[in-house]
């Protein structure tokens, strides 16, 4: 999975630095990201997505519900 924001490059040197991650691991997602331009930051998610998202996984789960077979 490669880097999306530089930022999060950052915070993955300084996990391989400190050693909670391989240096494989950092290398692989180094590789995968290339030579890409990052931007410093990502931006968060708007709330409405996340209340779209949780709407949608709501409705997944009472359709699941009903057509459950009845005794």
């Amino acid at each position: 999975m490669p880097f999306k924001s530089q930022a999060q490059r950052r915070k993955f040197a300084e996990l391989l630095v400190k050693g909670k991650i391989s240096p494989k691991t950092f290398e692989e997602w180094n590789r995968e990201t290339g030579t890409a331009e990052l931007p410093e930051h990502v931006k968060k998610r708007s709330q409405a997505k996340k209340k779209t998202a949780s709407k949608k996984k709501a409705a997944s789960k009472k359709k699941s519900a009903r057509t459950g077979s009845k005794p």
